[in-house]
Parts: structure tokens; C-alpha cells; sequence
């Protein structure tokens, strides 16, 4: 039996959960209302599931997103014609960001973890000296239309959001994907056998760099200009990765399942937000399904984790 399909069902019954307290729910605006909600997020999980796959950690996609939508804001200033280039610096930036943070982590043998905490805290530190605590400049409507736009009936971040995901499962299951699961499930063997390990794993913090990005350019249309539109969301996104299936460590997981893991989660916090529950509840809910997926994948793979654990250090 497949190991994702009780996270299926769980996003099942939470559906039903939020249908039964919301009937609207169930009608098609209500649906493509909750996608559009959790495409930023499904998106940003989709590029930490690349790295976490690969054995590795990004905390600094958060403070990522809240820069590229500063940055966004301070050069579009309401100035339509500057939209796409803006955006394709955007994108240019977050694979930058990708690349430091992969070239330290695989050529430095800075541990990802210290790489990427360290890259949070100056992209924090860059916003807040160049704002002050308040972004200056407007987005414009062209720039906006990426996150609250629509096409007809089905709003443009769930096309984006369709794209993403078809690009994944590509990627997943091309040459790529199969060099990225051996890295990270063993990345010595994987080296002897003729991987460039050290050049899939930088690919893969670039492509959460260039998924970063991709998600502050729907936050920034969606939520708006602000110095903490991305405060938290390298959490939650490598707890919905987690709550997926896929194994801290590296070497196994699905990133069908990691993404769906995404949609759980937004259904949780639905579901509380629904029932009034307040969300500062939402960081208990994240750190309790964080441990328990952490030590279900320690039952399910206790060889494996350990290996894993003995080849890093």
C-alpha cells in the first residue's frame, strides 16, 4: 500500500469537515478560492521538497519572499511598464539566492542548516535596514493580477500553481530526479556510481530559490506590500513537506505527497479559522505534526535515517 494514501484520506475527511461548515465550500468558487490560497505555499513547498529530498534544509526561503516583495514594490513603484522586467529579476534573484546557498552548502561543507539560517538572518537584516519596518513604493494592477487575477472563472495562481506541478513531476521523473533521490539517499554511494552530487544538490537549493520567488510574486498580489508577507513560511513549508511523507535526510518521499501536504495543511488552519480557534494556535498545530511525522519516518526508516545521520557527520 502506498505510504501517502492516509494523507489522502486525511484531506479528504478535512474537506468534508470544512464542506459541512461551510457549504459554500463545495461550490467551484469556494474550491478554486481554497487553491488559490494555498498556491503560494504549494508552490514554496514544491522547492523545499527538492532540497529536503536531497538530504538538505532552506530555511531562508521566508525572508526570501519578504525581499523579493520589497524589492518588487521599491522598483515597479506603480509603473506598469516596469512589471515583467521587474519579475524576471525576481526570478533571476531568487536562483542567485539558490546558487550562494548551494555553493556554501556543497563546496564550503557548511551543513545547509547553518547556511540558510545564516541566509535568513541577512535577507532580514537587508529589508529591515533598506525599509526601515515600511516598504516603500506600489506594486502595480499588472504585477498584482499574478496573485488575485483570473482568466475567466479560474484565478491565474492556480494555473501557476497547475504549471508548478506538472514541472515537478517532470523533473521527478527524468534523469534528474532519479540523480537527486540517490544523492540524497546516499550520497557517497551515489558519488562512486557517477553522480555529481555536489552538483544536483546546489540544483536543487537553486530551484527553491527560483520556487521562492514564483511564490512572492502571488503573495505580492494577493497579500499586498509588506516587511513580514513571508515571516514563517520556510516553517510551514517544510511542514507540509514533512506531513507529505518525505523523509528528513534525504533519499525518499513524493512530491505529488508533499504538495497534497500543502493542502492539508491549509485545510487545517480552514477548519480552525472556521470554528474560530485562535491562529496563534496554528504554530502549536505546525510544531506538533512536525514532531510526530519526524518520528513516524524515524519508525518507518530507522536504518535509514541512522545512515543517514552517520554519512553527514
Amino acid at each position: 500500500m502506498r505510504r501517502d494514501l492516509p494523507l489522502f484520506g486525511v484531506l479528504a475527511v478535512l474537506l468534508v469537515a470544512i464542506a459541512i461548515a461551510n457549504p459554500l465550500f463545495l461550490e467551484p468558487e469556494g474550491l478554486l478560492a481554497f487553491v488559490k490560497r494555498a498556491a503560494p505555499l504549494a508552490i514554496l513547498a514544491a522547492g523545499q521538497y527538492f532540497v529536503i529530498v536531497s538530504g538538505e534544509f532552506d530555511l531562508s526561503v521566508g525572508s526570501l519572499v519578504t525581499a523579493e516583495v520589497v524589492i518588487a514594490a521599491r522598483l515597479i513603484d506603480g509603473d506598469s511598464d516596469a512589471t515583467w522586467p521587474v519579475v524576471l529579476l525576481l526570478l533571476a534573484f531568487g536562483a542567485l539566492i539558490g546558487l550562494v546557498n548551494g555553493l556554501a552548502t556543497t563546496v564550503l561543507k557548511v551543513p545547509s542548516f547553518i547556511v540558510t539560517l545564516g541566509m535568513l538572518l541577512i535577507l532580514s537584516g537587508a529589508v529591515f535596514l533598506w525599509t526601515g519596518g515600511s516598504p516603500r513604493g506600489a506594486l502595480s494592477e499588472e504585477f498584482r493580477q499574478f496573485g488575485r487575477g483570473s482568466l475567466g472563472p479560474v484565478p491565474w495562481s492556480v494555473l501557476v500553481l497547475v504549471a508548478a506541478v506538472a514541472a515537478v513531476i517532470t523533473l521527478m521523473r527524468s534523469d534528474f530526479g532519479r540523480t537527486l533521490m540517490a544523492a540524497g539517499d546516499n550520497p557517497l554511494a551515489a558519488g562512486l556510481s557517477g553522480v555529481r552530487v555536489l552538483r544536483v544538490k546546489t540544483t536543487a537549493f537553486v530551484l527553491s530559490g527560483l520556487s521562492a520567488a514564483v511564490c512572492a510574486v502571488l503573495l505580492g498580489g494577493f497579500a499586498g506590500v509588506s516587511a513580514k508577507v513571508g515571516e514563517g513560511l520556510e516553517f510551514q513549508a517544510i511542514t507540509a513537506v514533512v506531513l507529505g511523507g518525505v523523509v528528513l535526510g534525504g533519499g525518499r518521499g513524493s512530491a505529488v505527497a508533499a504538495i497534497a501536504g500543502t493542502f492539508t495543511l491549509q485545510a487545517l488552519f480552514t477548519l480552525l479559522n472556521l470554528y474560530g480557534i485562535s491562529g496563534a494556535l496554528e504554530y502549536t498545530v505546525q510544531g506538533l505534526i512536525l514532531v510526530i511525522a519526524v518520528a513516524l519516518g524515524n519508525v518507518r526508516f530507522p536504518r535509514r535515517i541512522r545512515s543517514s545521520a552517520s554519512t553527514t557527520a
